[in-house]
């Protein structure tokens, strides 16, 4: 018998040369097409944003000057990166196999994950309460539809992350969860990436 027939499954996942084809790759490549229709979408909302971003489509009423804080964003910004940071070192854990680890990587990136929805959702509260709601024009629109699919995506990812929490406390580090681990550090990564192409083309852009 062979080393590699005597590998568990568990130790084939960190197993340096597979004989076979890597169960982890071949079931990433369906995520990926995912992901690249959802920057489809995020592409499509920017353009959308970028033909409307202009004060005859505000109605008279606010502008996105009037409506972004950047300092603010920029908060949201650090927030957000700190919280793929801490998923990172949750993959550090990962490749030691280290459960507890992992565990309290994924708590770090959900909490921080937590104060930039909740920083967003204090800041449409405050919009909303000064009367600038999605109604009042086709800026204040898409700029609402592009900050909330985005906030949306976030929350999915937050949900997301407790369910991975459950299944590693749970099943340990089985094929099917690692790969859905490496599959939620993707979309989170592309996530932040989405944010900062925000911050700087809605948030600094707009307000200057």
């Amino acid at each position: 018998m062979s080393r590699t027939e005597r590998l568990t499954p568990s130790h084939r996942l960190w197993a340096r040369h597979h004989p076979e084809p890597d169960p982890i790759a071949m079931k990433t490549l369906g995520f990926w097409l995912y992901m690249m229709s959802d920057a489809l979408i995020f592409a499509g909302l920017f353009a959308a944003y970028a033909v409307l971003d202009h004060k005859f489509n505000a109605a008279g009423g606010p502008q996105i000057k009037n409506v972004v804080h950047p300092l603010e964003a920029f908060v949201q910004t650090i927030v957000v990166f700190t919280s793929v940071l801490a998923y990172s070192l949750a993959m550090v854990g990962l490749k030691a196999r280290n459960r507890m680890f992992v565990l309290a990587g994924l708590l770090s990136a959900f909490v921080l994950g937590g104060v930039f929805l909740g920083l967003e959702i204090n800041d449409f509260a405050t919009l909303v309460a000064h009367g600038i709601t999605p109604e009042r024009s086709g800026l204040m629109s898409i700029f609402f539809v592009l900050i909330a699919t985005h906030g949306l995506h976030m929350a999915f990812g937050m949900l997301w992350m407790a369910v991975m929490m459950a299944q590693v406390a749970l099943k340990g580090f089985t094929t099917e969860v690692v790969t859905r681990l490496l599959n939620l550090r993707l979309f989170w990564v592309f996530q932040a990436s989405i944010w900062v192409c925000m911050f700087v083309f809605v948030y600094l852009n707009g307000a200057f």
